[in-house]
């Protein structure tokens, strides 16, 4: 992810400015005890920033609802930093942790409403803990109610409801006092497409309130509802394998589509390259790349300008002028000799890196990438 610190030590990210929401950093977590401790969570860092919606994937038991119930102060922190609502977690008391529910929005599979009480009820609990002025409140929850399809069941109890029903109640409940964070595990993973749309557009309004942007974290398998995404954060056996905006996703295979050796990519392979690119900068007069060097980076301009000089018996000369959405350095990833040339950015660059590991399993996902990555080198001989 881009960031960059300004003089007051807040960041700014695609945008963002002051200061995430959430802050995970070098965050480790453990079940069990002796013989039997196991590491659920290593090293994992993550920054989630005010009006973001990040989706958390992964594999069952990657470690995707301990980090969740982490966040949420559901669990307690043993190693690393979890700074949540400007807290950190880490040896938080329990008066700390107290306030900082009250400012979150907690929805789950199990959606654990009172049997006796009605929709309206269980909904209001939410609202009476968190102080809410009762007119205020039964606004609210009849709104929230009305808005989930559940105008006519109000007054209903649990027993009386669908499961989709139940989960539209939870969902209320966990959003009827405003909160500024909002951790959903499966949130629509009960309801049919309908509902499900209207939930994650209830999110979307959320997080684009002018005055308190709402936060929301949500783990889902459903795949109806990615479009809502700024972020998708993919996990695997309790490490965070990757963190990639949407937005600069789609903005990186918009580039490589461009790009005649990447337009026989699937747009799944498309994805996992882009997401496996790295963000360089580079200021005017910079050599990126030198002649005679080994390559290990394939690179794409993003943005501004680079020479191509190449020296030989005839001195040095400038044989190229590179620009956005031109690329270079494949030549000595695939036939394994030295650069061919420097590469001197010309004006201030950002250019796409995409490691020589990287870069090759891409060669062997695709034989039409490879023919034309070798026609490609042969015409630029």
């Amino acid at each position: 992810m881009i960031t960059e610190t300004d003089q007051s030590g807040l960041h700014t990210a695609y945008g963002q400015t002051g200061r995430p929401t959430v802050a995970v950093r070098e965050l480790n977590h453990f079940f069990g005890s002796g013989e039997l401790r196991k590491q659920a969570l290593h090293q994992n860092n993550l920054e989630v920033w005010p009006g973001e919606i990040v989706i958390m994937t992964g594999p069952s038991g990657s470690g995707k609802t301990t980090l969740l119930t982490l966040i949420g102060t559901l669990r307690t922190v043993m190693e690393g930093s979890l700074v949540v609502l400007d807290k950190e977690l880490l040896n938080a008391s329990n008066t700390l942790i107290t306030q900082l529910r009250l400012q979150m929005g907690f929805i789950f599979q199990a959606h654990n409403l009172f049997e006796s009480l009605t929709a309206y009820e269980n909904v209001n609990m939410a609202a009476e803990l968190a102080g809410m002025d009762r007119k205020q409140a039964d606004e609210r929850i009849k709104y929230l109610l009305t808005r989930l399809g559940l105008g006519k069941h109000i007054h209903k109890k649990p027993k009386q409801l669908s499961g989709g029903q139940k989960q539209r109640v939870a969902i209320a409940r966990g959003l009827v006092h405003g909160p500024r964070l909002v951790l959903a595990d499966e949130p629509t993973a009960a309801l049919d497409a309908t509902s499900g749309r209207e939930v994650v557009t209830l999110f979307q309004e959320l997080t684009r309130q002018e005055d308190h942007p709402c936060t929301i974290i949500m783990v889902t398998h459903d795949n109806r509802i990615l479009d809502v995404a700024d972020r998708i954060v993919n996990m695997v056996d309790g490490r965070i394998s990757s963190d990639v905006s949407v937005s600069e996703a789609e903005e990186r295979c918009g580039f490589l589509r461009n790009i005649t050796l990447f337009q026989t990519l699937t747009p799944s392979t498309m994805l996992q390259v882009a997401d496996k690119m790295q963000v360089q900068e580079s200021p005017a007069g910079e050599t990126v790349i030198r002649q005679g060097d080994p390559g290990e980076l394939f690179y794409l301009i993003r943005s501004g300008k680079a020479d191509v000089v190449v020296r030989d018996a005839q001195g040095e000369r400038t044989v190229a002028n590179l620009g956005e959405g031109d690329y270079f350095g494949e030549t000595a990833l695939i036939t394994d000799e030295p650069r061919n040339a420097t590469i001197v950015t010309r004006e201030d660059a950002v250019y796409y890196t995409l490691g020589k590991e990287d870069f090759r399993s891409v060669l062997d996902t695709s034989h039409t990438f490879e023919e034309e990555l070798r026609r490609a080198l042969f015409s630029r001989q």
